[in-house]
């Protein structure tokens, strides 16, 4: 589904393009957004509903790129930047662009939820070492990081949150028949999924974990 595919894309894109060239990485959400107004103005089938996806993101892109690239080292302004859109997003709901701001404000919740996992149990105050560190004393940073989320408290946090999310998504999914929703669960899941490959590579092989 294009919207889990639209949330794996920043993983394996975005987040190499960022560490190299920020600026034009920031810039590629202006032919992201032009290609989604596009898609949703004269596309056809598929590909008109295509169009509101890349609308919300392309706001997702944007907070991306501006915090990676120029605050990665703060993680407390990681969330605000993130929802520079969501009172835009609140409003478009009721809209023709809901299935935009459905994924964006999906996005936004899954990262909060990380976020807010972090903080809660420690984690968070090794980023700025991780972000600033040379590669081969990030990725032990990462593997420390990683360590602690299996102490069972912390484990058990991890695993309450994912399957409270998990039931959300299927929830959203399952009792809905707007196509609004599904995107929303499927972008959450993505998220929900991602998380978890992170932690895997983080523990397992902390060199490719794709954090830094």
């Amino acid at each position: 589904m294009l919207a889990a595919l639209l949330v794996l894309l920043p993983v394996f894109l975005q987040a190499p393009w960022v560490r190299l060239q920020p600026f034009s990485a920031a810039l590629f959400t202006l032919p992201l957004l032009l290609l989604g107004l596009g898609l949703e103005r004269f596309g056809r089938g598929t590909w008109k509903t295509s169009g509101p996806l890349l609308v919300g993101f392309s706001g997702s892109w944007l907070a991306g790129c501006l915090f990676w690239g120029w605050c990665r080292e703060h993680p407390l302004w990681h969330l605000p930047i993130e929802a520079f859109a969501l009172p835009l997003a609140l409003t478009g709901l009721g809209g023709r662009w809901r299935m935009a701001c459905s994924f964006y404000l999906a996005s936004l919740l899954g990262t909060a939820c990380t976020d807010a996992v972090m903080a809660l149990i420690g984690v968070i105050r090794l980023w700025p070492a991780v972000v600033q560190a040379p590669p081969d004393q990030a990725a032990l940073l990462l593997q420390t990081a990683a360590q602690v989320v299996l102490q069972p408290p912390c484990l058990l946090l991890v695993l309450g949150v994912a399957a409270a999310l998990g039931a959300g998504c299927h929830w959203a999914w399952r009792g809905h028949r707007d196509r609004a929703w599904h995107i929303a669960a499927a972008a959450l899941a993505t998220t929900v999924a991602v998380d978890g490959l992170f932690l895997g590579a983080a523990l397992l092989a902390p060199k490719l974990s794709g954090l830094v």
